[in-house]
């Protein structure tokens, strides 16, 4: 019987070593894995997901997206909030449904906003790299107000 309990811990030691361990829960700032953008945002930025699917069917999500200096985001609405932290550089965001510089306020680093579900904005970062954190429920959706905005439908 003690030989029998004794291989039993052995075993559950052995797979508790052997798994692959815990999904990464902190991070710092050189461990963040950048990637290129989904396809609803245009190229030149990048993308790192800390925490999440954000295009599973449901859960949390949070990710950071660092643009460079000049990057737009045409006016869009998303179905579910959007929490938007910013980390560095400035970020301008102006609501409506058409661009205009005008109605664009900026928003320096350690700024927080959120869009309810389908506020209609539009976003620019500053004359530097801009870095922001948007946290929300998963999927993560982007549907553009002029459907032509769209990257992932240009050739």
């Amino acid at each position: 019987m003690k030989i029998a309990t004794l291989m039993v811990l052995v075993c559950a030691v052995a797979v508790m070593f052997g798994s692959s361990g815990p999904p990464q829960n902190v991070f710092m700032p050189d461990q963040m894995k950048w990637g290129p953008p989904p396809p609803f945002l245009a190229p030149g930025a990048q993308v790192a997901v800390l925490e999440g699917d954000p295009g599973a069917s449901s859960g949390d999500f949070t990710i950071r997206l660092k643009m460079p200096a000049g990057y737009k985001v045409a006016p869009h609405w998303h179905p579910k909030r959007e929490n938007v932290t910013v980390i560095s550089g400035n970020f301008k965001v102006g609501m409506g449904d058409k661009w205009d510089d005008a109605k664009m306020a900026t928003f320096a680093p350690g700024s927080f906003a959120y869009m309810d579900p389908e506020m209609h904005h539009y976003a620019q970062s500053g004359e530097t790299e801009t870095v922001v954190q948007v946290h929300g429920m998963s999927p993560l959706q982007l549907n553009y107000v002029n459907p032509d905005d769209d990257p992932s439908k240009k050739k």
